[in-house]
């Protein structure tokens, strides 16, 4: 009889994980991979500009496309890991394309594209991706902070900007840019921003122009406010300067803080003096 049997409970369908969970998989993602990444960050930067200006070897072509894979299994895996993909995607839009972008050179769909100069453009787009890349391991590797951070973010831009501008400007007739470290000597002198004589002719040479400007703006104002700051300090510590040091500044603040108690002790007793004008009950 089938009366007494007992059917199996159906087995249950496994949860999907919640945000929370996501979110927690992927911090401990980010603390199992951060130092790797960095360092990959570091030797990818550094193989983009070396591709850019004299070309790699087969063993090099072997290690960068190794690095780009490695790359695109990590975005793949924290774009899935990542509670909200809209807004993952939009804070990493510019990994995304320089990640993407090279792809189309794999598949050869840049044939399809003739209408553009497409291949020139996914070179941009590598530079700036690959820079913002480096930066982002260098920040990861000095806490992102400090006159040393900002000295190696520079000197990284300042190569990296240089490797882009020989590989986009070289071949321009009349050019200036010669050779690599012309395009280096021309990057400084943007990011110093005093200048050059010498104008982008290509479309890309001038977003990249105009990218490393911006980028010599945000840091020249730190830069001058840290060497104001050390000199400020180097004359308040000679005998002879008439800034004060810092001690006696820190003097002159407990000197005010007391003063200020004091001040606030006397109010409070006041306000809690009986009013001689007014005569207590009974008089």
């Amino acid at each position: 009889m089938t009366e007494g049997r007992k059917t199996a409970p159906a087995p249950r369908a496994r949860a999907k994980p919640t945000k929370r969970e996501r979110h927690r998989a992927l911090r401990e993602l980010d603390e199992m991979l951060e130092r790797p990444m960095i360092y990959l960050g570091i030797i990818w930067a550094i193989l983009i500009i070396v591709q850019l200006t004299r070309g790699l070897s087969p063993l090099l072509v072997t290690l960068s496309t190794a690095i780009w894979v490695v790359f695109i299994v990590d975005f793949a895996v924290r774009m899935v890991l990542a509670p909200y993909k809209l807004a993952y995607l939009r804070r990493n839009w510019l990994t995304a394309l320089s990640l993407f972008l090279p792809a189309l050179r794999v598949l050869r769909l840049v044939r399809l594209l003739r209408f553009v100069s497409l291949a020139r453009e996914a070179s941009l787009v590598r530079v700036v991706g690959s820079l913002n890349r480096g930066m982002a391991a260098l920040g990861g590797l000095l806490g992102r902070r400090g006159f040393g951070y900002v000295v190696a973010t520079t000197v990284l831009v300042t190569l990296g900007g240089g490797a882009g501008m020989y590989a986009f400007e070289h071949t321009v007739a009349g050019t200036s840019i010669t050779g690599y470290w012309s395009a280096v000597w021309w990057t400084a002198m943007v990011m110093t921003t005093m200048g050059s004589d010498y104008f982008p002719h290509t479309m890309q040479g001038r977003v990249l122009c105009v990218l490393l400007s911006l980028y010599a703006f945000t840091v020249f104002g730190y830069v001058t406010a840290t060497l104001a700051t050390f000199f400020v300090d180097r004359e308040a510590a000679s005998p002879q300067s008439n800034i004060p040091d810092q001690e006696a500044i820190e003097a002159l603040q407990r000197e005010v803080a007391g003063l200020r108690g004091e001040i606030q002790a006397l109010v409070a007793a006041t306000s809690r003096a009986p009013d001689p004008a007014v005569a207590p009950p009974g008089h």
